[in-house]
């Protein structure tokens, strides 16, 4: 089994499972290519639940929306097994035989009651136990997430109490049945695949606890290799903040924009004493660069392979040079490499993929004649006669089982690092819509009769105390800055919580406001809770954004 990041299952069998958790994640707006099979399994009669604290495009597709207070998912999960649990309905013969840690995982739930669930997580108890006995009693099932359950200080205790439930059902390692986070951007899994994380080389492989693996690479790529973790991306930043970190290298990322506590990001990369950025589109950050070396765009304009949420490899191919003085990553990084004393040569991509198969097995039989044939494979796909796996984890069905149980995890409802107090009222959420991408460098270009610019949504209830409407500008202020934003009045909002994206920052720096509370073990920042006022400008003269 490998330790990897991947959904276990593939899209096909979203398509043919029978019941469909949607937590923390708006698919319809956001993954609008995957809620495609969404809606494919519903058409043929799979029940949709939505957990998400805005009724969202999703929600509106759903048997039932659980519209959970922002930060209590933990609650909510825990409550639902421990419905299961009394319902009688754990799939106890998969416990036995492929769990560990059941006994104290059942103990702790225990306090997690219909109707503590109710007050913490805002959800109504019976729709709580509707959605628990739905996920008991199917024979398949999926649980799918993104940064609604990723984004908090508490991240990945939030994903381990999905996949909790998973196993509390059986519910993971068999056909229809699985856990998926799907990726929100392109290659995103690709990126984790080839080693771009800090704590795993290509393949998910840990060099500092397998001796093997780390000789395995010191011979290929001619060079020792310390026993030690690097750092993610908030760790850096604490680096940069101790004066630990004092060089950057920026590829494809906007971090200027994209990182909570704007001012503190842009203060930490401004204090460098040497900063690279290599993208396709001048950002913000490459504004604050010492050096910007333009890239080429990799969808269209370079060779290689892309992996998508279902852990499917598929080739990329060149369709057109680019523009100018850009140029392919992979010569930029070899031409950094060669003035450093290292010369690579000229390996062309599928050079540089067939040395990602020889050194790691879960890709090593994705030749790309194999990819070209079959239109992609998924990983693991062990050798040339290989068909690839659509679901990962059927060992755990094994008769005996193949490998470690897969364990329980002891997980305890932990609210948002901000709540909402007097001084300011309401909770901010941070997300995405359809019609732009991330920071808005790429889609800010472009016309679209779904663009309707930065506006700061509320309901209809909290408009009307406030005394405004929509198109009224609005001061919205945090603990660590202030913006001006117009009113957009939602009735998918509840009273108390605002809505805000990062598309449009010429227009509105959202993340001036957001926390930079982050998850010890992901690294991840809240970007989904912080308390903010909001005050109507014709109140607040001399407002600044």
């Amino acid at each position: 089994m490998f330790g990897a990041g991947g959904g276990t299952s593939s899209y096909r069998e979203v398509e043919e499972t029978d019941v469909v958790f949607l937590w923390g994640a708006n698919a319809r707006e956001n993954h609008p290519i995957f809620f495609h099979h969404v809606l494919k399994a519903i058409h043929r009669g799979a029940r949709l639940f939505v957990m998400d604290p805005r009724r969202t495009a999703s929600a509106q597709w759903a048997e039932a929306w659980l519209g959970l207070n922002v930060g209590t998912d933990i609650a909510l999960a825990n409550a639902m097994a421990r419905v299961i649990i009394h319902a009688g309905l754990v799939n106890r013969a998969f416990i036995d035989r492929a769990t560990s840690g059941y006994a104290a995982y059942a103990a702790a739930v225990e306090r997690y009651t219909l109707a503590y669930a109710e007050k913490e997580t805002g959800v109504p108890a019976d729709v709580i136990e509707r959605a628990a006995l739905a996920l008991a009693r199917a024979d398949r099932a999926v649980i799918c997430w993104t940064l609604g359950i990723t984004e908090h200080h508490n991240a990945v205790d939030n994903v381990l109490s999905l996949i909790n439930l998973a196993l509390l059902t059986g519910h993971v390692g068999r056909w229809g049945s699985g856990l998926n986070p799907l990726r929100g951007q392109n290659n995103v899994q690709g990126g984790g695949d080839m080693g771009a994380i800090p704590n795993r080389l290509a393949g998910f492989q840990d060099w500092t606890r397998d001796e093997a693996v780390r000789h395995k690479f010191e011979q290929a790529w001619g060079v020792p290799l310390k026993p030690e973790y690097g750092r993610n991306l908030t760790e850096m930043f604490h680096g940069m903040e101790h004066g630990e970190v004092r060089a950057v290298y920026v590829i494809g990322e906007n971090p200027a924009q994209s990182e909570a506590d704007q001012h503190r990001t842009e203060r930490l990369l401004t204090g460098l004493d040497h900063l690279v950025v290599q993208d396709i589109l001048l950002t913000r950050t490459a504004e604050l660069a010492s050096v910007v070396l333009p890239a080429s765009s990799s969808w269209c304009e370079s060779e290689g392979t892309v992996t998508n949420s279902e852990r499917r490899v598929q080739r990329v191919r060149q369709a057109l040079e680019p523009p100018g003085d850009a140029r392919d990553d992979r010569w930029i990084i070899g031409e950094i490499a060669r003035r450093m004393g290292r010369d690579w040569g000229n390996p062309s991509a599928e050079d540089v993929w067939n040395e990602v198969r020889s050194l790691a097995p879960m890709v090593a039989g994705m030749s790309y004649a194999r990819l070209e044939q079959h239109g992609g494979l998924h990983w693991p796909c062990y050798d040339e006669s290989h068909p690839g796996e659509e679901f990962l984890h059927a060992r755990l069905w094994a008769e005996p089982r193949v490998g470690p149980p897969a364990p329980f995890s002891v997980v305890e409802h932990d609210p948002p690092v901000e709540r909402p107090d007097a001084e300011y009222p309401f909770q901010l959420t941070t997300g995405r819509r359809l019609d732009a991408y991330n920071t808005g460098v790429q889609t800010g270009g472009f016309t679209s009769p779904l663009t309707r610019g930065e506006t700061c949504d509320m309901s209809p209830e909290d408009g009307a105390r406030l005394g405004v409407g929509d198109g009224d500008l609005v001061q919205v202020t945090s603990r660590r800055g202030t913006v001006v934003a117009p009113v957009r009045l939602d009735r998918n909002l509840r009273a108390g919580l605002v809505f805000m994206t990062f598309h449009y920052q010429d227009q509105v720096r959202t993340n001036v406001l957001t926390i930079d509370a982050t998850d010890p073990k992901s690294g991840t920042a809240e970007f989904k809770a912080c308390a903010v006022r909001i005050e109507p400008v014709r109140a607040t003269a001399g407002a600044v954004a």
